[in-house]
């Protein structure tokens, strides 16, 4: 084998059109995904991912692939901002398999055995760089500190990978070692979930991921429901909502769980409701506390003017706000009729206990 080999000659030619016709042929969603123009970029790809694979084995050298793949991999990722990262390297995966059976198909009478055996190994090898990249993406600090570090990483990782069954495992392997629920809550899945938040903005993920992650998250919740509702209650009301149109409401929500596991009845609104049914429910609950959740700055307007009708007509209930929107305010809460701002659930239950 040359390593000059002319990429235009018949067989070569050959062998990147089956692979590019292959790979939709096995994977339908390619059509809706890859317009005329990133349909010749694809092509041109296969046959740069042809060359820098046969540079490799024309030197026997495993990591001139494996450096390639991993960049070919972030490249593409940065430039197909509208598909996940999981979903770009189910399709690299797949289509260094389509190499492998290509070559094994089509490249015995043109290359030497020892070559073709070089092949097979340096596209496995591609297989796993690729499959590993889909979790290494930079972390937060608040993520990285504290305890229960590589339970947090674990989940995360099966979360970015769409590994339902496995993130479920991770949170029920926890438990077994004894890590109590409010440390799930607050160490394990908060944090995750901010990071996923994170992830999202800084175009490491699609919204689509995102909320997989909150579906598989709240399924997860779920599991301690037998736990939550054994506690002795305490006649203690909380009502909580997240504000608005808001969606990410699983905050708010976890928040309630952790009321619920010390005792207090809770009404949870979820997400979405008017004024007008805020209201309502609190005249029919009576709540001893209001807990209200911010996630997107747009919405704080609207938190506002909720907290103001309910001091008015209710100035005996307590209000509490919190959310990621007032991480982003110079305490924007003080100049409200609030009577405490918590960043976590934690913080907010230890002041409704000394308080109410």
């Amino acid at each position: 084998m040359s390593l000059l080999m002319n990429y235009n000659e018949p067989k070569w030619i050959e062998i990147a059109q089956l692979v590019f016709e292959e790979q939709f042929k096995r994977d339908p969603k390619l059509h809706i995904e890859m317009d005329d123009r990133r349909k010749k970029l694809m092509y041109d790809d296969v046959v740069y991912n042809i060359s820098f694979l046969m540079t490799a084995v024309y030197f026997n050298d495993a990591q001139i692939f494996e450096g390639y793949a991993k960049w070919i991999y972030e490249l593409l990722c940065n430039i197909m901002k509208d598909l996940d990262r999981d979903r770009i390297m189910r399709q690299m995966v797949d289509h260094y398999g389509i190499l492998a059976e290509v070559f094994s198909q089509k490249a015995t009478g043109v290359l030497k055995p020892e070559e073709l055996a070089l092949i097979q190994d340096f596209l496995s090898r591609a297989i796993k760089v690729t499959q590993k990249a889909v979790t290494e993406v930079p972390l937060s600090s608040s993520f990285i500190e504290g305890e229960f570090f590589d339970i947090r990483k674990a989940y995360l990782d099966a979360l970015l990978t769409g590994q339902t069954k496995k993130a479920q495992q991770v949170i029920r392997q926890a438990k077994e070692q004894g890590v109590s629920m409010m440390q799930v809550y607050e160490e394990i899945l908060t944090k995750v979930m901010y990071e996923i938040g994170h992830l999202w903005h800084s175009n490491y993920i699609t919204v689509d991921r995102e909320h997989y992650a909150t579906s598989v998250t709240q399924s997860v919740l779920s599991s301690f429901y037998d736990e939550i509702f054994e506690s002795p209650r305490k006649n203690k009301t909380l009502l909580s909502c997240a504000i608005g149109s808001e969606l990410h409401e699983l905050g708010i929500r976890m928040l309630s769980d952790i009321f619920e596991f010390q005792g207090w009845d809770t009404v949870y609104l979820g997400a979405a409701l008017p004024l007008k049914a805020i209201m309502n429910a609190i005249e029919e609950n009576k709540p001893d506390l209001v807990a209200l959740s911010v996630t997107m700055p747009p919405y704080l307007s609207v938190c506002e003017q909720i907290v103001v009708e309910i001091k008015k007509k209710y100035p005996h209930v307590r209000i509490a706000v919190g959310g990621q929107a007032f991480r982003h305010t110079n305490q924007l809460w003080k100049k409200w009729p609030v009577d405490f701002y918590a960043e976590t659930a934690t913080e907010l239950a230890k002041w409704a206990e000394k308080t109410i």
